[in-house]
């Protein structure tokens, strides 16, 4: 075994021990699993064949409203991250299971970026399916997961963005994960906003104007996105201001 393999072997050993030693029980949100789709498949197999590519600077991770930065959002990221190397890891439908299985086969490998910028959990909060706390677990465990895989990489977690027109259960639920997973943060290598403000009224109601399913963003809603982490990205690329 190389060095380079002990290493990561070490990390992982450590990532699955923090794990545990923090008492997160083990639940969908932080299981590993693939899907089936054959659009995913075949979109998880390109993330890995740009991964070996090499040179990118920045990531973003995250379901179906990152992946959108390609449609929407297409000319805001052309703007804002194309010439900073950026590679898009969103996946409509993801949620943090998926994440977690991604990042462990081949999305990342081989690629060491500045910063990654993580948005992930409302799949997540649909009904039943998890609760507030085991989608922060799920949040979390994909930092730590980054963490043992791009040591070198600062990761910006985006607290997960407002959906439905009006305040509701779901909003509150998916507050109270940001909120629990944004404890991981130092500040350091880990950092967490909040820019759901930007989308909202006074009133903290969604237009269609932002998201016209009161879901998904809108040309203008990706501006909006782009320039609420724009002094935050700087700062993690190391960019002058």
């Amino acid at each position: 075994m190389t060095r380079r393999s002990a290493l990561a072997w070490i990390g992982l050993l450590v990532f699955s021990a923090g794990v545990v030693a923090e008492g997160v029980r083990k639940h969908s949100a932080v299981t590993p699993v693939p899907r089936e789709e054959d659009w995913w498949v075949q979109r998880h197999e390109s993330a890995n064949a740009r991964a070996k590519q090499g040179a990118v600077d920045l990531i973003f991770i995250g379901d179906s409203i990152t992946h959108s930065w390609e449609n929407a959002g297409k000319e805001v990221w052309k703007k804002y991250y194309t010439h900073r190397k950026a590679m898009n890891l969103g996946f409509s439908g993801d949620r943090t299971q998926h994440v977690l299985w991604r990042l462990d086969h081949g999305n990342i490998d081989g690629i060491s970026p500045k910063a990654a910028v993580l948005m992930i959990g409302t799949n997540n909060s649909n009904k039943r399916d998890n609760t507030a706390e085991e989608i922060a677990d799920g949040i979390t465990a994909i930092v730590r997961q980054l963490r043992v895989k791009l040591p070198r990489t600062k990761v910006l977690i985006l607290g997960i963005f407002p959906r439905g027109e009006k305040p509701s259960p779901q909003r509150e639920k998916n507050a109270r994960a940001s909120k629990l997973a944004s404890k991981i943060a130092d500040g350091k290598m880990i950092h967490y906003m909040n820019i759901g403000v930007h989308f909202l009224t006074p009133d903290a109601t969604l237009t269609k104007e932002i998201m016209p399913d009161y879901l998904h963003l809108t040309r203008k809603g990706y501006e909006m996105w782009a320039i609420a982490i724009e002094g935050k990205l700087r700062e993690l690329l190391g960019e002058q201001p």
